[in-house]
């Protein structure tokens, strides 16, 4: 889990200002309905921030976590290094 972590912010780059490497976060977040009456943090998300602009960007762990390789699904969204 904390792999992904790592793999976010050190390849990173800002899709505002270009500037490479970010700080991550872990955040949860409650839904609607009775997860929200209730306050059930059930949406957890990794934000990653820009150093430089603070610009920032929420990925979904699950949809990271679910793939056999994570350095190809990284590939895809940073265009590789």
């Amino acid at each position: 889990m904390r792999a992904i972590d790592e793999e976010l912010a050190a390849r990173f780059v800002c899709a505002k200002c270009r500037t490479p490497g970010g700080k991550v976060k872990r955040i949860a977040a409650s839904g609607t309905g009775f997860s929200r009456l209730f306050d059930f943090q059930l949406n957890r998300f990794i934000a990653v921030s820009c150093t430089h602009c603070g610009f920032t960007e929420l990925y979904n762990p699950r949809v990271l976590g679910d793939r056999e390789n994570l350095t190809d699904v990284l590939d895809v969204l940073f265009g590789g290094r």
